[in-house]
């Protein structure tokens, strides 16, 4: 085996052909104790390209860790050419606390490319940026809505990256949104350094949903099987696909006029039209109650699960696509 074909990954030094579970130690709990990162590296004898799945920058969006649990547990990430390295879980102390953030507070999604000495989301930023990213040429970053808020199976690309927008109807969820980057977002400063992202959103925080699961394995399973990292045709002939992948060239917020109780009388992946009656705002006492109205038409991606509601909540993210023939 030629020694030049090996990279070195968190210290670790990988030849084609091998397999590693490399344990980051980036932070410890006041206890003093440890608190490890593991990251599943798999590399084949052939060469081929270099894939990131990625899950858990916000601790409690366990969905996504399923996922790439499941993918790690089935062995997936076994390539036949090129090199796969899994990430089930990045925001330890986030998932620990049950909570988006690091102990610090901050958000670690809009830190990159973050710093060697900054604050700890900083630190945990700077690490993925320099370790792992260099060896990268594409990532499946996984993720739910926050909080109450639950997400349609969607990925998320870049609106001027034709290489993404195929990719995104290879993936094959239901939806995929065209959507500028967040500023100091993991997805932003990956791409500055040349690297195609994928973001998945689906369900919502601290809550499992199996369609939810389900489309987010065979997307993966699929992009491996494109990429020509592994053949998954058996293992994908068990996964349904919707005919197409319906691309959403821009969304809104529908957002609550009132406070109250909130009921929803539509579903999530549904089409409305401008003007449906898509819920229901009372107070608690039976003397109010006010229509919700959708504000444009287009295919609800994410709902509000959330009973009681204030004025300017969002209740409905509303997608518009110009492919959809539905008037």
């Amino acid at each position: 085996m030629d020694k030049e074909k090996s990279i070195t990954i968190l210290g670790k030094e990988i030849l084609p052909g091998t397999s590693h579970q490399v344990n980051v130690d980036i932070a410890r709990l006041p206890t003093r104790s440890k608190v490890d990162i593991p990251v599943f590296i798999n590399r084949a004898k052939k060469e081929g390209p270099s894939l990131l799945i990625m899950a858990g920058i916000h601790g409690d969006e366990l969905n996504g860790i399923e996922i790439v649990r499941q993918i790690v547990a089935n062995k997936w990430n076994v390539p036949q050419h090129g090199t796969v390295i899994c990430i089930p879980l990045l925001n330890v102390f986030g998932f620990l606390n049950k909570t988006r953030e690091l102990p610090d507070g901050r958000d670690l999604n809009r830190v990159f490319p973050g710093s060697k000495t900054g604050a700890l989301a900083s630190q945990f930023a700077h690490k993925l940026m320099t370790e792992i990213i260099p060896h990268i040429d594409y990532c499946i970053d996984y993720h739910t809505g926050a909080d109450s808020r639950f997400n349609f199976s969607q990925t998320r690309v870049s609106n001027d990256d034709p290489e993404l927008i195929e990719l995104a109807r290879i993936f094959g969820a239901p939806f995929a949104l065209l959507s500028d980057h967040r500023e100091r977002s993991f997805r932003e400063q990956a791409t500055k350094l040349g690297k195609k992202v994928i973001l998945f959103e689906g369900g919502k925080a601290l809550d499992f949903n199996r369609s939810v699961t389900r489309s987010g394995l065979s997307g993966a399973l699929r992009i491996m099987h494109h990429l020509g990292i592994r053949d998954f045709s058996e293992e994908l002939s068990g996964f349904t696909q919707p005919d197409k992948t319906i691309i959403l060239s821009d969304s809104s917020w529908l957002r609550a006029k009132y406070a109250g109780l909130y009921r929803s009388l539509v579903k999530a992946g549904s089409f409305v039209k401008k003007g449906d009656v898509v819920g229901t705002i009372t107070d608690p006492y039976g003397t109010f109650e006010a229509k919700v109205k959708a504000h444009q038409k287009g295919w609800i991606i994410c709902t509000n699960h959330s009973p009681m509601v204030n004025m300017g909540d969002a209740i409905m993210h509303i997608g518009t696509s110009n492919e959809s023939s539905t008037d």
